[in-house]
């Protein structure tokens, strides 16, 4: 499995629907909600937005054909305490547990800005402000990018594991995507003293392009 580089970079103006990003808002279908978990008590809150990958624009890079090359996957997690936020805490170094994380699969979408029927689903406070951070465009390569520290990558290798395999039952299983610690202009994202939030799924989910039960895991440096 060779997996696939992220760099970031700001965008010059507003990308077009259905790009692929990391923080900013999600594209979801006209009517589509928010996805949203109960917390301790009971009281629906919204999952952490953290990036959306029209899957065009990786084909190239996914030599083993792993990935579907059409189709949009969107990635939230309970993430608001690596922000600094107080809030539960829930990702740590164990793997998770079914509602800690929630990729969605579109696999309608075609290139970024075809498609009509998604809308941007954007957040505010109680003031009307927008609570997601602004949106950082995402490029692929099959090759490290000379210029990037970060470590963001789909289909990652499993580097920061300092064991050989998951915990049972999850052996086998594959890092989806490997989001690094990193910081901007109105964010300081910082997993566990500088380390990786991986989503993990199941080979035989991926083959089957059922993305509804990714679990993470949190890997400290």
């Amino acid at each position: 499995m060779s997996q696939i580089h992220i760099k970031l970079s700001e965008p010059e103006g507003h990308l077009p629907l259905c790009s692929s990003h990391f923080w900013g808002n999600p594209d979801l279908p006209l009517g589509f909600g928010y996805p949203t978990y109960l917390d301790s008590d009971g009281d629906p809150c919204e999952y952490r937005f953290l990036c959306q990958i029209n899957l065009a624009d990786l084909a190239s890079c996914d030599v083993g054909n792993l990935l579907p090359h059409k189709g949009l996957l969107s990635f939230f997690a309970k993430i608001d305490n690596y922000l600094g936020e107080y809030e539960e805490f829930s990702l740590g170094g164990f793997i998770s547990g079914p509602d800690d994380v929630k990729v969605l699969f579109f696999p309608e979408v075609g290139l970024p800005g075809m498609d009509t029927g998604f809308v941007e689903k954007v957040l505010v406070d109680e003031d009307d402000n927008p609570v997601n951070s602004g949106e950082l465009k995402m490029n692929f390569s099959a090759t490290a990018f000379k210029d990037c520290w970060e470590e963001h990558a789909v289909l990652a290798e499993p580097t920061h594991r300092e064991w050989e395999t998951w915990d049972y039952p999850f052996e086998d299983w594959l890092v989806l995507l490997q989001v690094d610690s990193f910081s901007g202009k109105d964010f300081n994202l910082n997993f566990m003293d500088c380390g990786v939030l991986d989503f993990l799924i199941s080979p035989k989910d991926l083959s089957m392009r059922n993305f509804n039960d990714v679990r993470a895991i949190v890997l400290s440096t």
